[in-house]
């Protein structure tokens, strides 16, 4: 427990998380949260090495300042997170759902793998990372990001059935974006 945790009113429960101090748990268990969806303390222990009573409490102080939140589950003591969805409509596009939060975590996954790409297993260490710019109407941008979507629909079960996952698979980040791009102030003349 830290002195804040000692300081700080009970009535914070339903802070925006704005008071929570960075600190190496709780980065490491959003990370996870990011990584595979849901996680318990005790799977989140055993997969970042420290004990299952910290992560109860990191878990538990990033619920209070509104960072994560219980997952749904039927009874028993298992108690999954996962991070806090902003958005309850479940057809709203990801970005959407997980707002600056996940896109942060997102980007800190992704300086983690270039850092450390080079103690995976051989055949890891590869990535498929690329980008494209196409010109496209707001329709056909929407058709692009439901065509990935349904490209991925097979493999999406796999986080929450762990038996269907085939030997040898791991969690990868699967991160698409879709904006427009807009005209720096020197080029909005150029636009036609």
């Amino acid at each position: 427990m830290t002195e804040d945790d000692l300081n700080s009113p009970p009535d914070q429960a339903r802070y925006t998380g704005d008071a929570l101090r960075e600190h190496e748990v709780r980065t490491a268990l959003l990370g996870l949260l990011a990584e595979v969806g849901t996680v318990t303390a005790t799977e989140a222990a055993a997969r970042l090495g420290y004990s299952s009573g910290l992560c109860s409490f990191h878990l538990r102080q990033l619920a209070r300042h509104g960072h994560i939140e219980e997952a749904p589950h039927h009874g028993g003591r298992a108690r999954p997170w996962r991070l806090r969805r902003h958005d309850t409509d479940p057809g709203a596009p990801a970005e959407e759902q997980f707002g600056d939060l996940a896109r942060g975590l997102e980007d800190e996954s992704w300086q983690r793998w270039l850092a450390q790409r080079d103690h995976a297993p051989a055949e890891w260490r590869h990535d498929e990372a690329f980008s494209a710019i196409a010109y496209l109407t707001p329709e056909e941008m929407s058709r692009v990001a439901d065509t990935i979507r349904r490209a991925l629909a097979p493999y999406q079960n796999r986080e929450q059935r762990p038996l269907a996952r085939p030997d040898g698979a791991r969690p990868v980040a699967l991160i698409t974006r879709l904006f427009p791009l807009l005209p720096h102030a020197a080029d909005e003349t150029d636009q036609a």
